[in-house]
């Protein structure tokens, strides 16, 4: 069967349909197709959670997620759930996960499990494209910056009153003890592009500035980002399976579905040190 690879936008995001995940031809095609578009569903992935892991293992190794409540059958998967009593929904700000970490991780492996029958889809925003709209001069300064980026004002203890530490979704607070130093923009380790490495959940403040001048830089350069010419729209359908580029995109989980549950399976890869 001929793999179509179908682009989301013109900036980021393809769908890809026909592709045979046990296949490594297909394989080949599909981390290409990532690389190109930062963010890619794979469409009627039908995986089960035993050959979500064998997938993910293809890519590197898996990152156990500290702070999601594992799936009990298989404690490598993290769950993302929303049920229809809760008012929260996990991630629905915009950020790239675990840039509090040292080495940040590569990217998810999403895979849809229960769906609201409308709403619930994920936004995702091009680092590389936001950075290419700036002027050269303002890029030319942001090269020499470097970052703090923290989990513990998101995951650690004096958020346990938070509706998410209360339905058990998220856990283990004690653990959000991570900070790391990052330049602001990156050198992508797969593509070689240049795009911008912030975002508004888990960076605190520009290295070596003051918080005025800190907050007055991050507050432009999380505006800009979001521009919708930068983003395309992911919508959920039964068995898509979403890979992201955390070193490429942002993403936000849409909250617009109350009343009704919304179950994701995720496996998180690890990734490289970056510069």
């Amino acid at each position: 069967m001929t793999i179509d690879v179908r682009p989301l936008s013109p900036n980021l995001g393809a769908e890809i349909l026909g592709a045979d995940l046990t296949s490594d031809a297909d394989f080949d095609l599909v981390r290409q197709a990532f690389a190109d578009h930062g963010v890619i569903a794979i469409r009627n992935a039908g995986l089960t959670p035993d050959e979500h892991i064998a997938f993910a293992e293809r890519w590197g190794e898996i990152n156990v997620n500290r702070f999601f409540k594992p799936l009990d059958s298989h404690p490598r998967i993290a769950t993302v759930l929303k049920e229809p009593d809760h008012t929260d929904a996990v991630g629905e700000e915009w950020h790239t996960d675990h840039s509090y970490d040292t080495v940040p991780a590569m990217g998810s492996l999403l895979k849809a499990v229960d769906l609201p029958p409308v709403g619930g889809d994920t936004l995702f925003a091009s680092m590389h494209a936001a950075y290419r709209a700036l002027s050269p001069g303002f890029r030319e300064m942001l090269d020499g910056l470097k970052a703090w980026h923290s989990s513990r004002h998101a995951f650690g203890t004096e958020t346990e009153d938070s509706e998410k530490y209360r339905t058990g979704r998220l856990q283990r607070s004690d653990a959000a003890t991570q900070d790391a130093c990052h330049p602001v923009v990156i050198t992508h380790p797969l593509s070689g592009r240049r795009g911008l490495y912030v975002n508004p959940v888990f960076t605190t403040h520009i290295d070596g500035w003051s918080m005025e001048e800190s907050d007055a830089l991050l507050s432009f350069l999380y505006a800009h980002c979001k521009k919708p010419e930068f983003t395309c729209r992911l919508r959920w359908e039964d068995g898509t399976l979403a890979i992201w580029d955390n070193r490429a995109t942002w993403h936000k989980a849409l909250n617009d579905y109350h009343g009704h549950r919304r179950l994701m399976h995720r496996i998180t890869i690890e990734g490289v040190p970056l510069a």
